[in-house]
């Protein structure tokens, strides 16, 4: 009888959660997160006053909601483009409650995120194994969000973009170089612990923003990260690799 093949995927963000905050490395780069209940909600939001309660399994920021607390008994919260304002805690809870219904969800601090033409962004970094058998970053590519939304995702009308130019927009070529090298070594970083629970992992997409003080905050770890997304830019090398090095896994 064969053994058990080791799986490659880890569809739950909080069991992902679990592991990368046992690593020191990554820990302060790794937004407090909690599981949703009644009492964390209102606890993180008097902590953080802006928080994002997401599917515990879920793709493509669907069913992502954004709560706020914006002055004593000014509660919102944001899904997709609707907007919904509340002036006490308990109706603000039940109708986010009402809008959950059983599904697990947690609750993650938000993270003021720096914007690019008004719009907020965030980095999709590209982790694989290489031919070698060793974690590489493969992919960089910036994800605009669309105007009116509250997650950069392509398939919610995020728009792809060359981090290049959407980086210099705020800081020097110097600088971007800088972060080009902390994403490299926080996407390998995050591999290589997720991978030591989980062995049957060969590629992982981090979403990585970044807030006013330039301080990269990992808020989500995909393990089955869509590669078309490189296809978009218009310099097709890294696109070509991402797709070389994902048929090689395969094989293995």
């Amino acid at each position: 009888m064969s053994e058990k093949k080791p799986r490659s995927t880890v569809v739950s963000k909080w069991a992902k959660t679990k592991v990368l905050v046992k690593c020191k490395k990554l820990l302060p780069f790794i937004p407090d997160t909690q599981k949703f209940s009644e009492s964390t909600l209102k606890k993180m939001l008097e902590l953080y006053s802006m928080v994002y309660v997401k599917p515990e399994i879920g793709t493509y920021g669907k069913g992502v909601i954004r709560a706020e607390l914006l002055k004593p008994n000014h509660f919102t919260y944001q899904i997709e483009s609707t907007e919904r304002s509340f002036k006490d805690y308990k109706s603000f809870y039940n109708s986010i409650q009402n809008y959950i219904q059983k599904k697990r969800y947690i609750i993650q601090r938000g993270i003021h995120l720096l914007k690019y033409n008004k719009r907020h962004f965030d980095i999709r970094v590209m982790v694989q194994l290489n031919p070698e058998g060793k974690w590489e970053t493969t992919g960089l590519i910036g994800r605009v969000a669309h105007p009116k939304k509250i997650v950069t995702n392509y398939h919610s009308g995020g728009t792809p973009i060359d981090i290049k130019p959407l980086l210099a927009v705020h800081i020097s070529n110097y600088e971007i170089q800088k972060i080009i090298h902390t994403l490299n070594e926080l996407g390998e970083s995050t591999a290589k612990s997720l991978h030591k629970k989980y062995p049957g992992l060969k590629q992982i997409g981090l979403d990585i923003g970044f807030d006013r003080t330039w301080t990269p905050w990992i808020i989500e770890v995909n393990t089955k990260p869509d590669p078309y997304i490189f296809n978009k830019l218009a310099d097709k090398s890294m696109y070509r690799k991402v797709i070389r090095y994902k048929k090689a896994a395969a094989k293995v």
